[in-house]
Parts: C-alpha cells; structure tokens; sequence
C-alpha cells in the first residue's frame, strides 16, 4: 500500500541518534487525516484517495449553544464530508494510488504509517521574500564596490540595442521571489511519535511554521 499524509510545520530542533551523533530535524504534525472520498477507475476515471485534516471551527447560533455549521463550509461540502462520516474540514488533498481500493471511506490515517528510516518527499509553499534584486533572487554577480563605480548590485546590461531591440522572454531580472510550490525529495524520517502524530525528519524542509506540508513515499531511491 502506497503511503501518503497532510502534516503542518511545527518548527525544527535537533536530536541525537544512538551513536551520539547530532542531527537536525523539522518537526512535523503528521495527522490524523481521515478518508473523504476513494476515487475507482470504474467510477471516475482514475484511482485516488482523497483525505481531510484539520477540523474547521464551528459556528454556533446566536444563543451561543446550537452548532450551525462550521465557517467556511456550503451545503455541497457538508453533504460531501456526511456522506463520508466525518467532521468538515479545513485541508482537503488528493493522492493518487494504484491501490486506492483498499482504502475505506471514514479510515483514519495517522503517523505511525512511516517508520524511522523511511525516505519521503515533503512539498509544502516557500517562504514569500517579496520584491527581491537579481542578486539575492537569481544568485547574479554584483559589480565593482570601488568608489566611483556607479554599478554594485544592478542587474546589468538586459540585450543588444539594434539587433534584436528587445529583451527576450525568460531573461532573469527582479521580481517576486518566495511563496511557490517547493518538494524536497529523499528526506529521511529519523523518528516518529505515534501518540502525538509527530514525525521527525531530517534537514529542512519547505515553507513557514504552520504550513501545511504534504508528505508522500519518495519517487527517486538514492543508489
């Protein structure tokens, strides 16, 4: 069975392995997600497992007491999260398994689905560095810092004046830089805490605290 989970960033630390070397690891709130819906090929063209996680907060009546609904879900998505049996929620994802099948409708899946050792991908969105010059966004290199240079972190010359008289498409200059989809492949998953769903996994990875990260078995196996 394919292995796949919705986390939220909790920040990073450091822990030392059992030949007493330091390792510095993220700390990741992996779970519980629960089973929303399981896409057949028989009924929607392909094989997926779609899972929640994270309550939304409930909305209550202007008596304090009687639960409405919760913020931020219509009637389609109630009646799409009753049907599964389960609380609405705030983080609904997608991943698509060969063997979606042998997952049930309303199952929870919780850390303890990897182990220490496992390898994993983490895809979460990028920190966001606003408006950002081509040196510290691109890695261009600076001009001379001498006195009287006139051109230390400018981007530099963008094309030729005559021919082609334009600045082709795809060219590297200032702009916006962070807040993009970002996967770091071949992590390692140092430990796991199934009582609290906490995973440890080794470096860093992608995004602020808080974020939400997707943690899936990895696609490329280091030789």
């Amino acid at each position: 069975m394919k292995k796949a989970i919705l986390a939220t960033k909790v920040g990073m630390t450091q822990v030392f392995n059992e030949d007493g070397t330091l390792v510095p690891v993220t700390v990741l709130q992996a779970g519980p997600c629960v089973v929303t819906q399981v896409k057949t090929v028989e009924n929607d063209g392909y094989s997926a497992v779609q899972v929640g996680f994270v309550d939304k907060k409930d909305k209550y009546a202007d008596d304090g007491k009687e639960v409405i609904h919760r913020h931020g879900v219509n009637k389609a998505e109630q009646g799409h999260f009753k049907k599964a049996g389960v609380s609405s929620k705030r983080y609904v994802r997608e991943f698509k398994f060969e063997n979606a099948e042998e997952y049930t409708l309303g199952a929870e899946i919780k850390a303890d689905i990897f182990a220490a050792g496992d390898k994993i991908d983490a895809s979460a969105i990028s920190k966001g560095k606003g408006f950002q010059g081509a040196i510290k966004r691109l890695g261009q290199h600076r001009g001379p810092m001498k006195h009287g240079s006139k051109f230390h972190r400018h981007q530099g010359s963008n094309g030729a004046c005559s021919s082609p008289s334009r600045v082709f498409k795809g060219k590297g200059m200032p702009g916006h830089m962070g807040c993009v989809k970002v996967t770091v492949q071949n992590l390692e998953v140092v430990r796991v805490d199934a009582e609290k769903n906490l995973l440890l996994v080794k470096g860093a990875v992608p995004g602020p605290k808080k974020a939400l990260v997707t943690i899936k078995e990895t696609v490329k196996v280091e030789a």
